[in-house]
């Protein structure tokens, strides 16, 4: 079959299960769950595995699941990826109740791009040359940091990404490049490609005071809290001296101030991101913000511990694979309705992966407010659901078309920064 013929019959089944596709992106919406608690977002995609005949592993990374769409052989494996988790935005209109989880992240229409591009492929998996495995990943949204640390010191991970778990306990090992997708509030284009983000460290610190009665004998007390907040100025003092093509970003929060307020604060604790655009601009800022957090805790007499945590690599983009991803885009909407992207200050996990394999992503619309924000949300369904998946889907069939040989030789152009096998050991000594 021709491989116009071949992405004709991907477009036709899309359509045809275009409700569906809609149908999961609006069901994983209203039901919101954050990083490696995604239990019934895992259960909706393992539903769909099932009713598809696709054979699946499911609990990696505690919530994640790896579906191929046909039998397992030899050849190139294309991993198509969404991400299960919510972000916590209280303020939402359409938060969990409970938790405050809401996908203001647009990770709902990733999900519904990744089964919807499986369901394109499907049944043309006979016409091409490898397999295309559908990757549920969980926690991409790098939060709760000290709950992860939690699950860290039970054993039941190391990383607190969840592509990076997929990558450390070998679901990836088989899967020889990956495509994925992330809605754009920010674009008025239907579709973006390129770009790159930040690479991060994830940090909890500790400030250690002693107590004593807040109004009545406060001498005797050491502030934790006046610590931290000396440490925050700290930062800001060293903001001068952060060079600008490093693009480096500092956003600690205080995620405890204290016991009660006729106290003097002796225990106070916070989460930060040490951002920026390669891993020596990173180290560099880390340790002045080392130095300044420890600088807050001297000042006032307190102790400070800081824990270090590997956060995730620098995104780059593979500019081959990104190509063929912008020529189907194309295909599909006209280049006057792709964005191309520049440098983005934020981040994200599949910077990890990049790493190890091609990477690349397509951002899409239909989505309006700010990411992350109590006023995002989805407001046209077809491009923030349907439209990626054909994207993905035609990406796959050229990939794999004609004995895969377009992406055996995108892989044999591919050079690792991170060779796959000492991931693991490079990311812990990243913060040693």
């Amino acid at each position: 079959m021709s491989k116009e013929s071949i992405k004709k019959r991907v477009l036709d089944a899309i359509d045809a299960r275009a409700d569906e596709i809609i149908d999961v992106g609006e069901t994983i919406w209203v039901k919101p769950e954050l990083g490696f608690k995604e239990w019934k977002t895992a259960e909706l995609a393992e539903r769909k595995y099932g009713e598809m005949g696709w054979v699946y592993e499911s609990k990696i990374g505690i919530t994640g699941s790896k579906a191929y769409l046909k039998k397992r052989g030899r050849g190139p494996v294309i991993g198509v990826i969404g991400e299960l988790d919510a972000i916590r935005v209280p303020d939402h209109p359409e938060c969990d109740p409970i938790t405050g989880a809401a996908h203001s992240c647009g990770h709902n229409a990733q999900m519904a791009a990744m089964l919807g591009a499986g369901f394109g492929l499907n049944d043309v998996m006979g016409e091409l040359d490898g397999n295309v495995a559908l990757l549920a990943v969980p926690a991409e949204e790098y939060l709760e940091i000290d709950y992860r640390n939690s699950l860290r010191e039970k054993g039941k991970l190391e990383f607190f990404g969840g592509k990076q778990e997929f990558i450390r306990v070998g679901a990836m090992k088989d899967i020889t490049m990956s495509l994925g997708s992330h809605t754009d509030s920010e674009i008025t284009e239907k579709l973006s490609v390129g770009g790159s983000n930040n690479g991060f460290v994830g940090k909890m610190v500790h400030y250690i005071g002693l107590e004593a009665h807040a109004g009545g004998s406060p001498h005797k007390g050491i502030n934790a809290l006046n610590a931290a907040m000396l440490g925050l100025m700290g930062i800001h003092a060293q903001r001068e001296t952060f060079r600008d093509e490093d693009n480096i970003r500092v956003h600690p929060i205080i995620t405890k101030g204290g016991e009660i307020v006729n106290n003097v604060p002796a225990d106070v604790r916070m989460e930060s991101y040490v951002r920026g655009k390669t891993v020596e601009a990173i180290k560099d800022a880390n340790a002045k913000v080392n130095r300044a957090l420890k600088a807050g805790a001297m000042a006032v007499g307190a102790e400070c511990e800081i824990d270090d945590h590997p956060g995730y690599m620098p995104y780059i983009k593979d500019a081959a694979l990104d190509g063929v991803l912008k020529a189907n885009a194309a295909s599909l909407v006209g280049d006057e309705q792709i964005k191309i992207k520049g440098h983005s200050t934020g981040s994200t996990d599949l910077g990890d992966v990049s790493c190890i394999m091609p990477t690349t992503s397509i951002g899409m619309g239909g989505c309006t407010g700010r990411g992350h924000g109590r006023d995002y949300k989805i407001v046209d369904t077809q491009i923030a659901y349907v439209l990626p998946a054909k994207v993905m889907a035609l990406t796959c069939v050229d990939l794999l078309y004609d004995k895969a040989k377009l992406a055996k030789k995108i892989t044999k152009g591919f050079k690792p920064t991170i060779p796959p096998e000492d991931y693991t050991s490079f990311m812990q000594r990243l913060v040693a």
